[in-house]
């Protein structure tokens, strides 16, 4: 099967909530694990063999140094137009999570440039999860994404809420609006206006959005221009659009074994509100980002087999911003981030081990880390347990897992508990 729609994320956490709001759509969705080592229709062990009408590939790129995020954006986008893609979709996080060189803008415009095309958009609102962009600023919920608890991300700290102030200098080209009160217009006035900015060679163009109707004005406004980018939303209305036949019906069961752990490194503050919640309910413990460093996971280890299999216990590092800002001042940023990073991969595979085959993991970067610790090439999507946020399938040493892969801000404060008996329920 040929793919109608190639898709590549910036996180792995990012890659599952673009699957888990295609899959909406009811057409299989395939979540590839970094690009594919062989051409597509050639890939032993994947089944289907060939590539899926709807394909996503997950890179770990969203703060690596710009040349490599180019680079393996590039690698992406070949294969899935090898795989037949004539669309191709831009996903990064709906906060805009960047620093001023990138590293949305740079693979951007070498998406473009592969691509061929002189424009591109960028709508990163995700108004189920409280994501909004009006007159080319990011709202939060209620707060600019300057004045929200993103000003203190421990990576990508947002300082600015204004879209085109944080895009230009990350590109070579003219960037431009296309605001709120001319997508209430419909998408004839969307074109319009893109068109225009055309003329005037603007090649990277802020949409705004502020309600879902919003995003289906702009996808179908937009859905045959080779390149878009912006939040997982913007892309959930597409399979409806490019699709010519509906849906088939899909019977999928999974057998998991019961029990769970949960892995959390993000430090946004949901997540924190979350680890606070669930450390009522289970058993769960605090990892030092220095006490690692100095001393290894095996005391993390010893603790883990010492749970009950039945009670999904919980290890986490997130913490308050003054504690990561100590940690990444006794550590060095990328060190504190690192370290953080390989526990948690590693206490991934020994709990994958002692038999927890069901791991909810929360942080962009420990989804990766945790991924390939695993060995997961591909995930089949399930439901979702919070908007942008389903469960997902894969098998790793041979055992058949369940994961699932939460951005920092998503889900509500219940969440951890809220997707153990949501899998419960489903499987």
């Amino acid at each position: 099967m040929a793919t109608i729609l190639g898709c590549i994320a910036d996180d792995f956490t990012g890659a599952t909530d673009l699957a888990g709001l295609l899959a909406r759509s009811g057409h299989p969705i395939s979540l590839r694990i970094g690009v594919p080592d062989q051409p597509p229709n050639e890939a032993p062990g994947d089944t289907p063999q060939d590539a899926a009408a709807f394909e996503v590939i997950a890179l770990k790129s969203r703060t690596a140094p710009v040349a490599d995020a180019v680079a393996e954006s590039r690698r992406a986008l070949a294969w899935l137009r090898a795989a037949g893609a004539q669309q191709v979709f831009w996903k990064y996080c709906s906060t805009f999570d960047s620093t001023p060189e990138g590293n949305i803008g740079p693979v951007a415009e070498a998406l473009m440039a592969d691509l061929g095309t002189a424009q591109t958009i960028y709508c990163p609102a995700f108004p189920e999860n409280g994501r909004a962009v009006f007159m080319g600023n990011l709202f939060v919920g209620q707060h600019p994404l300057a004045e929200s608890p993103m000003k203190d991300h421990p990576l990508t700290p947002m300082r600015d809420s204004n879209l085109m102030r944080l895009l230009a200098p990350q590109v070579t080209g003219t960037v431009g609006l296309v605001d709120r009160l001319t997508v209430a217009e419909g998408p004839d006035a969307v074109r319009a206006a893109l068109a225009e900015h055309a003329a005037n060679k603007v090649a990277h163009v802020v949409v705004d959005a502020v309600a879902e109707a919003d995003l289906h004005t702009i996808a179908a406004a937009c859905h045959t221009m080779p390149l878009l980018t912006g939040g997982s939303a913007l892309a959930m209305p597409l399979p409806a659009l490019l699709a010519a036949d509906p849906p088939a019906p899909q019977a999928r069961t999974h057998a998991i074994e019961d029990a769970a752990m949960i892995l959390s490194g993000s430090c946004s503050a949901m997540t924190r509100a979350q680890v606070g919640h669930y450390a009522a309910l289970g058993p769960s413990r605090l990892l030092d980002p220095v006490a690692l460093a100095r001393d290894g996971v095996q005391c993390a280890r010893d603790w883990l087999a010492a749970q009950a299999p039945t009670s999904a216990p919980m290890l986490y590092t997130s913490a308050e911003p003054a504690d990561v800002q100590a940690a990444q001042a006794a550590l060095g940023p990328d060190r504190a981030a690192q370290i953080v990073e390989d526990a948690l991969a590693r206490l991934a595979l020994a709990g994958r081990d002692m038999g927890l085959r069901r791991i909810i993991v929360a942080g962009g970067e420990i989804s990766g880390a945790v991924t390939h610790a695993l060995g997961v090439t591909r995930l089949d999507i399930g439901t979702e347990i919070a908007p942008g946020v389903p469960w997902t399938f894969c098998t790793s040493g041979g055992h058949a897992m369940a994961l699932a892969l939460k951005s920092g801000n998503f889900g509500a404060e219940t969440f951890f508990s809220d997707a153990l008996t949501h899998l419960r329920e489903a499987t």
